[in-house]
């Protein structure tokens, strides 16, 4: 290996370890020999020789040998690490590397000195003379950075290769120099702290001078003292407070520059710069406020001392950045702990405690001298604090099985916060005791698989709430609600009903005492109210407080009390009782008062009285809630519960008004509407049918003799009552709609919407600009008011951020070259006298004012210019063409002559105009020739040359011919001025500055002036684009709409944005750009033809030579093209660095010179001093307000795999780096160590780190380093765990949460300083908003009609739905889109997001509730977008539809809809359960009342009730039975959510583009869809209350273009949507074949239609929107894959897309975990099918018209009878299928003869009929169907007594039957091919309105494909 042949002395690497390392590896199987070393790829547990390599890399192509000697020492250092490569990938790396180093042995030598000891020490010195000593002052510390790095690494190389004894001098001195220097040249982030030499721009900020200053100042602190005996330093307070409480180095330096940042940002607002010096005490204050206020709010809720004290000495100051910097360090490194935010508040007041005893112990007092402590180890504060709490939530985690068990059998983040929210918290004691019983869990058993680890034993109670999976909690949550809606329903029905009787019926005392019958149960709700609250709390009972559990107790009592005393003083007060009234007035005899009933209301009313007075004083029942006084706590204790949140939510008296008065308005038109046409038609029938005597039924009655017909009375009520409690949700979307539209046309939404209004107000937009967008103090403004110059330079401000928004477009190719001159404005307008308006909007202008002076007849001018002046636009062109075509040519004409001639031109034309006289001086003839040849000029003045005098002759002889024309033919008496002009005779014109072309500005000039004198056709068109048409739009009226003055840059909120990444797309590889699907289409193809105007303008900007794509890789081009239109991080990071673009301009134009703006942003020379430090500056401030973290979490995992699609998307987000310098990227680093175990034995074990990294050379550079107690991403849920793990990195007092789908606009970025100055702005009193929310755009609406669907659907939810949300219902909470946050509150508050598994499986609105419930605000702004994707295919919808339906299921369970449903107002609560839990239950009820009525006309119709009650005459006349059922079916079909969407389109682009848009969509069948989407969210919604399974579902973000087989559809929408459909439409044929319903009446088809449209929607939805989902020969491929599927065996490692039995047994593995109340409910629900076999049984022929039960028990036999025949041939099949294959035909023959006499017999001797076998088949499916429902239900059972198989094939057999039934209609229509052409159309309908040629696609005729072949 690296002998030292050659030499006399014993140096170079020793070779006994090189022949060790050769016989130990050289036997394992080498990688490949010619594949480079990559340094990215070293085994986790080698990470540590990762900077070798990377060193060795760098350096290689300047010296191989040296690179080979770096290579040697880290195989050197990896085999001392790991002897035995026992490391995962260790042995393999370890060869690899061997191999490697034999072959460069060979092929390199030294080139600086004879042998390796002298060329290492060599080049060393070379290095340090090169790069360190002459770059310390000239290279930036970055780059200083590395090199130190790269020297350290030679050095430790060099010490292994070179003896101790032979190292020279001046090696060793560059070595000591490198070693003592190396601190303040490490990588940073964003501040070089420790930097010497050439110092960036932001170091030299005052701001940042101070923040330093004060964290530096470390006066007063005592001292640490070393075990060598000698004093430690420290450099800062940070520093003090690791070195005393044990902080990672990682954390702290991480912590320093967040809390300089901070500092910084604060103090810097509204102050001084000429005496900035020091930080205001005032700012340091506010910061602790902010910082603490959850903490003292927690010592003051538990009665604690505030461990905050700080004495107003020189030394207070200290104290409180000391106090500040301890809990950033404490949180910086709490991990997971940080979702429990009052468990940080325990362990902060422990250790300030700690630290303040330290700062002020006796001795300091009494001495004076400072302490000397010992300083903690580096791992301290993780090893002692945080891992014990993370083990706690790991075991419960454990518990969890992976989001399966029940939410009551483990402890989730919230359980283990509120323990802290007690005083029990304090039995943990400090330092943390291990044996308390918080640490202190039972046995963990793990498994063989490390997956399934459970804990068993005795577990911990949860604490104040238990997540029971039950329908109750709605009504626990919601009680007042319900308990309002079932009064309001009983008082009117009894109203209805007495109406007959009464007129006035509302003042008769006997209907006045029946309503009065309401309070009964109002106390039978209480008392429910009060068991669940018991009941379902009983699993938290052991952690409650005495005081909980007596409230519970007492409020039980006394809620019995009023249940018996209720009804009892109530049966006192009427006259003659009847029925249960009499039994209880019997039992109250002897009350003899019988207004006692009265009394007892008045005294159970005063409660609710007293509450609606405090209703009315908002602010006084906020001040008791939140109150710590223990009076006010006990007086408080029985209307609410103390608990630490939710404590005085109260708004304020104005918010409380409008709230208010929206919701009694729109209960008063609800109710009305219940009572007029639900309630009022149904009395009457209801009366009648009570009388009418029914003396026989269809079937065997279990109660002969019941009265009043009930059955039938429940069978039409129900569901009309259930349309009653869920129309409350139609009566909110409709008031919705009005309101959220109102408040949308007040905030002047939609004003400018198309490009003639644009056009019809650009004049005013500069001034909005300004008065929005430019930070003016109102002092400056009104004094500059009607100053020109300040005028101009409002506008030259706006023209740079206009064109630099113009510019964005172009680059984004959504305008063309010719379009993007046309929009541009120029900067400067100082040298001509109006206003430089873009040309789109002076196209045309100057031709027709040619056209009309060349054709005006008058010799007066005045008419002229008249007609001229009438158009501000014509009038500003022509003067503007004017003054520029006199500057330019004189600017041309070097000849002082030739200048003067144009001046005496110029000079004619002016005075003539002055005096009136230019038509009688000028001819107007010659000015379309003058036109023509001045279009010449200035195309040649824009050309590109070869030869110059060529081209100067050009210029030369166009000029001269225009200066004749100007003479000769448009002049009278030009010739005279010439003649005047060369006196001498000279060649006039003939010398031109060429070299003036070459500025930016001149060709600005020309380009401009050529537009507006050659564009004939007017712009009206420009751009041509939809989108960049709708982003200058919105743009523009954004500017006209109220928002917060623009403030300084530097006086700006600073802020970060935070983006969760897993492992979707970063950007589309080649392969993936051109890999074809089955049609033959490429994604590439496929977005040519959907954005063929953007493809056309990307082939434009690259062909363009000016710039210089020529020389960058095509296919690379192609990629960025295609990803930035899909949902990539490509797309999203380019968004994102926008806002940084955006901040650079505005400091420019904050900070630059009136020169500098007039010359342009994109023009400013930096080579000159002032604009070089002028751009460096905007670029610090830039770092200092805007940081982008992206939370790559498995970033590690992905450089190290070998998969190559993980590996390409670790090179995409690399490069993204390496192209956005500011972009950082963190991640969980996973690594094994050795460590020492108890025993003494060294054992390898994973370590997990939080890493920050970002873009160095040509790999990424590791900034942060933070060591994690475990793997943070296993606790919880994945999305809210990665953004945890990843906030420490962010910065700033503000956070933008943007997701991975999403985009952002450079306009956008523009507007983000205003915004955040929200968060400064009061609302309501003091209250300032804690998240801001923001609009959005979905951009994917384009691709096809489900993705226009989608769109429309999810741009009104973000728009007019937040909007009203948020004002007047003050109900918006966090949606996961890109809402803002105080970065502040949150992070003492839990983070952005709740992160417990399952529960919190929709973890962005628990952020909402959280920061709701802990009295923050949420607010919404429109003037600012953010653009968001959303998926486009049918299945990833419904996948999406599915993880929300989810999502609410487990929010119904959760605490925070509890408290929040308890705790707010009457009002309050309204709002909040109709946009959250209640949309879903709502959704549920609305199929739920489909199958109640459909259930309830099933059993009237085969009881034979339905035909006898119609009989009636007065039922037979009358309509209102159908009216009242007719209500209901307007429920399905989906219009809900059109309402806001017609609204919204209509608000922001016109009521007819709404009006037409809602035609399409309907034509386009979007009820169909929106139908379809109903049941997914009823399915997935009610399946997880009664079950559980919510998981997150991955939809995935590609183009869907392709077809979904058959099978996948089943998979998908079996049990959602077909077997449900199915059931229906078995309920509908049923109700048609043996109903006597309403044949004749108008109203039953509307009745039945919109079932029969429901059971269409459901069974072929899928179907009728999946691409080519009707082509013939995809239909035959769907058939065979689907008998394939269907035939499959299942098993271990079968895939369910695989074989039907793996998706069988995963369909319903939800029942396994589900508790024993979920496998009743399923039994119950179950048994709904036998009552089809029990009905029909008795209408058949052979039952001869019989009505025993016999018959019934008969049918079972012959039931029994089927299956075991079924079950026999199974057997038969197994047995004797292969060896007995005769025997098994004889078997079946036998079956078949049987079966045949059996029906012979019974058809000629039992009177069998033909319709007879149809009505059994659809009497025993039903009954196999529930046989099979039961089963599952019953697995564990089934499968013990050995079932369990028959259950399965009878499975397969409805399965296949099922299929069959689905699938028949598809091939009908597939037949006909005209039906393939009409779904293209149908579904790709918006992508042929762009220019689609969807056929094309689909069928795969490219035409590139054709030309090439």
């Amino acid at each position: 290996m690296a002998s030292s042949s050659g030499t006399k002395d014993d140096l170079g690497p020793p070779r006994s370890l090189s022949k060790r390392l050769t016989r130990a590896l050289t036997v394992m199987d080498p990688s490949d020999e010619n594949s480079a070393v990559d340094s990215e790829l070293v085994p986790s547990s080698l990470a540590f020789i990762a900077p070798i390599l990377r060193v060795a890399n760098e350096i290689e192509e300047d010296n191989p040998r040296v690179a080979y000697l770096c290579r040697f020492h880290a195989l050197e250092q990896a085999h001392k690490a790991d002897r035995t490569s026992s490391g995962r990938g260790v042995r393999q790396f370890k060869t690899y590397l061997l191999h490697r180093l034999e072959k460069e042995e060979a092929e390199t030598t030294p080139k600086l000195a004879s042998n390796d000891p002298r060329e290492i020490q060599k080049y060393y010195q070379l290095f340090y003379e090169h790069n360190i000593k002459r770059g310390e002052h000239t290279k930036t510390p970055e780059e200083m950075a590395k090199i130190y790095q790269i020297a350290t690494v030679l050095y430790d190389v060099l010490r292994t290769v070179v003896p101790a004894t032979k190292v020279d001098s001046e090696t060793q001195r560059y070595a000591k120099d490198v070693r003592e220097k190396k601190e303040q040249y490490e990588h940073f982030n964003i501040l070089p702290l420790h930097a010497i030499g050439v110092k960036p721009a932001i170091m030299e900020l005052p701001e940042i001078i101070a923040a330093l200053q004060a964290i530096r100042y470390v006066d007063y602190l005592p001292t640490f003292q070393m075990p060598e005996e000698r004093e430690r330093p420290v450099n800062d307070i940070l520093e003090w407070l690791a070195l005393r409480f044990g902080f990672q180095k990682g954390n702290v330096a991480n912590q320093r520059e967040h809390l300089i940042l901070l500092l910084a940002n604060m103090d810097i607002r509204n102050k001084n710069l000429q005496t900035y010096a020091h930080l205001d005490g005032k700012m340091i204050q506010d910061l602790m406020d902010r910082i603490f206020k959850n903490y003292q709010s927690w010592c003051k809720y538990l009665h604690l001392k505030q461990h905050l004290d700080c004495p107003r000495d020189e030394r207070r100051q200290q104290l409180q950045l000391l106090y500040i910097g301890l809990y950033l360090l404490i949180w910086g490194e709490a991990s997971n702990i940080r979702f429990m935010p009052e468990c940080l508040c325990y362990i902060f007041h422990c250790m300030a405690k700690e630290m303040h005893e330290t700062l002020f112990n006796n001795a300091q007092h009494v001495t004076g001298a400072a302490t000397q402590l010992a300083p903690l180890g580096e791992e301290s504060f993780l090893k002692k604090i945080v891992t014990p709490i993370y083990d706690v939530l790991q075991k419960e985690a454990r518990r969890n099985k992976d989001g399966k068990a029940s939410h009551s059998a483990w402890r989730n983040y919230d359980d283990l916060n509120e323990y802290f929210w007690t005083k029990r918290c304090f039995r943990l004691k400090w330092p943390l005791d291990l044996k308390a019983d918080f640490f202190v869990h039972s046995v963990v058993i793990k498994s063989r698989h490390k997956r399934n680890n459970q804990a068993v034993g005795n577990r911990k109670p949860k604490t104040n709430f238990v997540e029971v999976r039950t329908f109750w909690h709605l009504y626990r949550s919601f009680d007042r609600m319900w308990i309002f809606f079932i009064l309001a329903l009983q008082a009117m029905i009894i109203i209805a009903w007495h109406q007959r009787v009464s007129s006035n019926v509302l003042f008769d005392e006997d209907v006045f005492r029946s309503v009065l019958s309401i309070f009964i149960t109002a106390a039978i709700l209480n008392f429910l109210r009060a068991v669940l609250d018991m009941v379902l709390s009983f699993n938290a009972w052991r952690s409650l407080k005495v005081t909980q559990i007596l409230r519970y107790l007492l409020k039980l009592a006394i809620a019995t009390f009023w249940l018996i005393v209720m009804p009892l003083t109530y049966s006192r007060s009427i006259q003659n009782p009847t029925g249960i009234m009499r039994l209880i007035d019997n039992l109250g005899a002897d009350w003899q008062n019988q207004d006692l009933y009265y009394y007892c209301i008045a005294i159970y009313f005063l409660p609710n009285m007293l509450a609606s007075f405090l209703f009315l004083f908002p602010f006084l029942r906020r001040v008791m809630e939140r109150s710590n006084w223990r009076i006010i706590v006990l007086l408080m204790w029985w209307a609410q519960p103390k608990l630490y949140i939710g404590r005085g939510m109260h708004e304020d008296m104005f918010s409380l008004f409008k709230y208010t008065l929206f919701w009694i308005t729109l209960l008063i038109s609800k109710l009305a509407f219940s009572y007029y046409v639900e309630i009022l038609p149904l009395i009457e029938p209801t009366r009648t049918i009570m009388n009418i005597t029914v003396s026989s039924y269809d079937w065997h009655d279990f109660f002969p003799n019941a009265t009043h017909n009930m059955g039938v009375v429940i069978a039409i009520w129900a569901p009309v009552i259930l349309v009653y409690f869920m129309d409350t949700q139609i009566w909110y979307a409709i008031y919705g709609t009005i309101i959220g539209g109102i408040y949308g046309a007040f905030s002047h939404l939609g004003e400018i919407r198309t490009l003639g209004m644009l056009r019809a107000r650009f004049e005013s937009v500069p001034s909005a600009f300004s008065k929005r967008l430019v930070p003016y103090s109102k002092g400056e403004a009104k004094r500059h008011r009607g100053d020109d110059i300040f005028e101009r330079i409002n506008i030259a401000k706006f023209s740079q951020m206009w064109n630099e928004f113009i510019s964005s477009l172009r680059n984004e190719d959504l305008i063309s070259h010719r379009e993007r001159d046309l929009l541009l404005v120029p900067y400067s307008s100082s040298d001509v006298p109006v206003v430089q308006w873009p040309p789109f909007l002076l196209a045309s202008k100057i031709p027709i004012a040619l056209d009309m002076a060349k054709d005006f007849k008058e010799n007066e001018d005045a008419e002229l210019f008249r007609k001229i002046k009438n158009d501000d636009f014509m009038k500003s062109a022509v003067i503007e063409c004017y003054e520029t075509l006199k500057q330019v040519l004189i600017g041309l004409l070097l000849d002082e002559g030739d200048k003067e001639i144009i001046r005496q031109i110029c000079d004619k034309v002016d005075s003539s105009i002055q005096d009136r006289r230019f038509l009688r001086e000028f001819y107007m003839a010659g000015l379309p020739l003058l036109s023509e040849k001045l279009d010449r000029f200035f195309k040649l003045l824009m050309e590109d040359y070869e030869d110059l005098e060529i081209y100067r002759s050009q210029i030369i002889n166009t000029l001269q011919d225009i200066i004749e024309i100007i003479i000769q033919d448009v002049m009278f008496d030009g010739q005279k001025i010439l003649d005047q002009g060369n006196e001498k005779e000279q060649q006039k014109f003939d010398r031109v500055n060429i070299n003036l072309l070459e500025s930016s500005s001149w060709k600005e000039k020309v380009v401009r002036l050529h537009l507006l004198l050659t564009v004939k056709e007017s712009a009206i068109n420009v751009p041509m684009n939809l989108e960049a048409r709708r982003r200058i739009t919105f743009f523009a009226n954004s500017l006209f709409m109220t928002m917060p003055s623009a403030p300084k840059v530097r006086n700006m909120l600073s802020f970060s944005v935070l983006t969760p990444y897993y492992r979707e797309d970063v950007l589309y590889s080649t392969d993936e750009l051109k890999k074809e699907n089955e049609d033959g289409i490429s994604t590439l193809f496929y977005l040519q033809k959907i954005y063929p105007d953007e493809w056309k303008n990307y082939l434009e900007r690259i062909k363009d030579p000016k710039l210089s794509y020529a020389n960058k890789d095509r296919n690379e081009m192609d990629r960025y093209w295609v990803s930035y239109r899909g949902q990539t991080l490509a797309r999203t990071v380019r968004g994102m660095m926008y806002y940084r673009e955006a901040l650079e301009l505005q400091c420019f134009l904050d900070f630059a010179d009136d020169d500098a703006i007039f010359g342009g942003y994109r023009a400013i020379d930096t080579t000159h001093h002032n604009y070089r430090t002028l751009k460096e500056r905007a670029q610090a401030l830039a770092d200092l307000k805007f940081t982008y973290v992206v939370s790559c979490q498995v970033y590690g995992a992905q450089k190290m795999s070998s998969d190559p699609r993980e590996r390409g998307h670790y090179l995409n987000i690399l490069n993204l780096m390496l192209t956005h310098p500011t972009l950082r990227i963190a991640y969980i680093d996973e690594r094994e160590e050795t460590v020492e175990s108890v025993d003494s034995q060294k054992k390898t074990e994973k370590v997990y780190y939080s890493v920050l990294v970002k873009g160095g050379d040509k790999l990424d550079e590791e900034i942060y380093r933070i060591k994690l107690p475990g793997p943070p991403a296993k606790i919880g849920e994945g999305k809210p765990e990665n953004q945890n793990h990843a906030i420490i990195f962010t910065r700033g007092e503000a956070l933008q949460t943007i997701d991975m789908n999403q985009d952002n606009y450079f306009e956008e970025a523009f507007k983000m300083r205003n915004v955040l100055e929200e968060f400064l702005k009061p609302h309501h009193g003091q209250r300032r908003p804690t998240i801001l929310g923001l609009r959005e755009h979905i951009f994917t609406g384009s691709v096809s009609s489900l993705a226009w669907f989608m769109s429309n659907q999810e741009t009104s939810f973000v728009t007019i739905g937040q909007r009203i949300l948020a004002n007047p219902l003050r109900v918006r909470f966090h949606y996961g889109h890109p809402d803002i946050f105080d970065r502040i509150f949150h992070l003492t508050r839990g983070g952005l997001s709740k992160a417990s598994k399952t529960i919190n499986l929709s973890e962005d609105i628990f952020s909402g509730y959280n920061s709701t419930l802990r009295n923050g605000y949420v607010t919404h702004h429109e003037y600012i977008q953010v653009g968001k994707g959303r998926d486009v295919g049918m299945n990833q919808i419904s996948l999406f539809e599915a993880k929300v339906a989810n999502g609410n299921g487990e929010q119904t369970l959760s605490r925070d809809v509890y408290r929040l449903g308890r705790r707010f107002d009457f009002y309050r609560m309204l709002s909040f359960y109709f946009t959250t839990v209640g949309f879903y239950f709502s959704s549920m009820v609305t199929v739920l009342i489909v199958y109640v009525f459909l259930y309830g006309r099933l059993y009237m119709v085969l009881s034979g009730l339905e035909k006898r009650i119609l009989d009636d005459p007065y039922i037979r006349q009358s309509k209102a039975l159908e009216e009242a059922l007719a209500t209901q079916s307007l429920f399905q079909l989906g219009l809900l959510l059109v309402l806001p969407m017609v609204m919204e389109i209509g608000l922001e682009r016109g009521f007819r583009t709404a009006i037409g848009d809602l035609i399409i969509m309907q034509l386009q069948l979007a009820s169909v869809f929106f139908t379809f989407q109903l049941g997914t969210k009823a399915h997935y919604y009610g399946r997880t209350l009664l079950h559980g399974g919510s998981k997150y579902r991955a939809t995935g973000r590609g183009f869907v273009v392709f077809h979904a087989k058959f099978a996948d559809n089943y998979r998908m929408y079996s049990r959602s949507h077909f077997v449900k459909g199915l059931e229906l439409l078995l309920l509908l044929i049923i109700y048609e074949v043996y109903g006597h319903s309403y044949r004749s009446s108008s109203l039953y088809f509307f009745i039945t239609f919109s079932m029969w449209f429901l059971v269409a929607s459901w069974l072929f939805a899928p179907f009728v929107f999946n691409p080519s989902g009707f082509d013939w020969q995809k239909t035959v491929d769907d058939w065979t894959d689907w008998k394939k599927w269907m035939g499959n065996r299942g098993g271990i490692g079968i895939a369910q897309d695989k074989s039907w039995e793996s998706w069988w047994n995963g369909e319903h593995e939800h029942l396994k975990y589900t508790n024993i109340r979920g496998r009743v409910l399923e039994i119950i629900l179950a048994s709904r099918f036998f009552i089809y076999q029990y009905g029909i049984v008795y209408r058949l022929k052979i039952s001869h018209g019989r009505k025993e039960i016999m018959v019934y028990g008969l049918s079972w036999f012959v039931m029994l009878t089927v299956l075991l025949v079924l079950k026999m041939v199974s057997m038969g099949r197994r047995k004797f299928g292969t060896d007995f294959q005769l025997m098994f035909r004889i078997l079946k023959a036998l079956l078949f003869l049987g079966f045949a006499s059996v029906m012979t017999v019974l058809f000629v001797v039992a009177g069998l009929a033909i319709s007879d076998i149809f009505a059994a088949t659809l009497a025993f499916l039903p009954t196999g169907w529930a046989l099979i429902l039961i089963a599952q239900a019953c697995a564990p059972c089934l499968k013990g007594i050995g079932l369990w198989e028959s259950v399965m094939e009878l499975s397969r057999a409805y399965e296949a039957i099922m299929g069959l039934v689905i699938f028949m209609p598809v091939v009908v229509l597939s037949w006909f091919p005209f039906m393939s052409e009409f779904q293209t159309r149908l579904l790709f309908n918006q992508a042929f309105s762009r220019g689609l040629q969807i056929s094309m696609i689909l069928s795969g005729r490219k035409e590139e494909k054709s030309s090439a072949s």
